[in-house]
């Protein structure tokens, strides 16, 4: 079948993400709706999108039959209110534990970029929640509209995460341009197994991620539209990383300061409760000094997920189930403070400024665009006695990388429109990424027992060319969009 691939985000950055598969008789489907942030630029576009208020959606909708949603992540679904806005009334196709967090993540997104007013979040929440289809991991879904059948499969990112397998029907053959052609297969397994194959990447995760089960392997894929995110880096070991985080929370623990932890609401969060909780756990029983350090969760988005989290325990591992049946509670320990409000909220930013107790906050947002971490950064990076700990990807453009660049030379960053000068130390643990690494990503390609395009999206250019260079050594078609 001749299908034709266009990237309405996420072609040139990593956010916005949007692909749209296009199909001969004209009809389409498109994976994922995300906002874009910082600096990035849309894939059809070259004015600034990063702002909450450029987010229109930009390319016609009347042939989109379908949305599929890989994981409910701000980047990934974060324009799902624009596409409504923009008519878009057909199913939305995702896995049941998307389709429970997806909600929180839409009305965010509306009080940030477009309004705060109730009458009309609850409306466009009723609107998504007459169009979602949840389904389950592993099986297969019938799309009838489009001929074609889609599967989840887990992406270990976040909870509910998949990447998305596409079978099409029918077969024909196209020859160049974004088209690509699909020559059908036969084999034992079933329609839906012998279809010409689509795979949507979504976001890989890291095998031995706290919570997470690991990546599903890949079966085969006529073409792989693949995330890039790391493509030029291998992560720190995974296995030191709780050591590298403790070694940060001992220097807390010296300076008597403040641990500064921005962090997606989704994912990040989860993990590192639960290694803190490992480590205070531990610490706690040969040095009463740990009893003192307390644990601020400071985004109410956060604490919300992390009730779902704690609902859906039955997605969790095996090592995390473990944990609870000895009666340990990874994300809900002692010591563990969950901040509601805004006056709370500045009461606990002026603290922190005078006192000289160890504290450990985690607030959002990851790439410091807004958000209760703009406060405490704003507050106590001048301070010596803090340290900001990233263990997330800082897009171009975004307050987080200028910290990251600046902080170490004792620069400054623009926060607010104020200029903020840097005296705290600054860490990234390049361990604690949700996505994978270049090795991890080339192994989850290997696994496939047949691959034909990789399609590189979801990357800056150093990470998509050096990720390209790698799997055409190892005899892969690559092609950067």
């Amino acid at each position: 079948m001749d299908v034709q691939f266009i990237h309405h985000g996420a072609r040139e950055g990593v956010t916005g993400s949007c692909h749209e598969l296009k199909f001969p008789h004209g009809r389409s489907l498109i994976v994922d709706i995300g906002l874009f942030q910082g600096a990035e630029t849309s894939g059809s576009s070259h004015h600034n999108r990063g702002s909450a208020n450029h987010q229109e959606v930009d390319f016609p909708i009347n042939h989109i039959d379908a949305l599929v949603i890989t994981h409910c992540h701000i980047d990934h679904v974060g324009r799902l209110p624009w596409l409504l806005m923009a008519g878009f009334r057909k199913p939305i196709y995702c896995t049941q534990a998307t389709a429970h967090l997806l909600p929180m993540v839409i009305e965010d997104a509306l009080k940030v970029g477009l309004t705060r007013d109730r009458g009309l979040i609850e409306g466009v929440l009723g609107v998504i929640e007459r169009l979602l289809v949840p389904v389950e991991f592993d099986v297969w879904q019938r799309i009838d509209a489009l001929d074609v059948s889609i599967r989840f499969r887990q992406a270990g990112h976040i909870l509910g995460s998949a990447f998305v397998e596409v079978g099409i029907g029918s077969t024909s053959m196209p020859t160049s341009g974004t088209g690509f052609s699909l020559s059908q297969e036969s084999d034992k397994r079933g329609q839906a197994e012998a279809s010409p194959r689509v795979v949507f990447s979504g976001d890989l995760g890291c095998k031995n991620s706290p919570l997470l089960p690991d990546p599903a392997p890949l079966e085969r894929a006529d073409v792989l539209v693949l995330e890039s995110t790391y493509g030029d880096k291998n992560h720190e070991n995974r296995a030191e990383r709780q050591e590298r985080l403790q070694s940060v929370v001992e220097k807390c623990m010296r300076d008597r300061g403040t641990v500064l932890i921005p962090a997606f609401s989704i994912g990040r969060t989860q993990e590192l409760l639960y290694e803190l909780e490992d480590i205070l756990f531990h610490e706690r029983q040969n040095n009463p000094d740990w009893k003192d350090i307390l644990v601020i969760l400071d985004s109410p988005m956060a604490a919300k997920f992390t009730e779902k989290y704690k609902v859906m325990k039955s997605l969790w591992d095996q090592e995390s189930k473990h944990r609870v049946s000895v009666n340990r509670h990874p994300l809900d320990f002692e010591r563990l403070h969950v901040i509601d409000s805004h006056d709370e909220h500045q009461r606990i930013v002026h603290y922190l400024q005078q006192s000289g107790d160890p504290c450990i906050v985690i607030a959002a947002s990851g790439m410091c665009t807004g958000g209760r971490m703009l406060n405490y950064l704003k507050a106590l990076l001048p301070d010596s006695r803090t340290d900001v700990l990233f263990v997330g990807y800082q897009a171009q453009g975004t307050p987080g990388r200028d910290i990251q660049k600046y902080g170490p030379r004792c620069g400054y960053v623009e926060l607010d429109h104020e200029k903020v000068w840097i005296k705290a130390g600054i860490h990234t643990l390049g361990g604690y990424s949700a996505h994978a690494d270049q090795q991890e990503l080339i192994e989850f390609v290997q696994t496939a027992e047949h691959i034909g395009q990789i399609r590189l999206v979801h990357g800056d250019s150093g990470a998509k060319s050096a990720l390209a260079e790698k799997l055409r050594e190892s005899g892969y078609e690559v092609c950067i969009p």
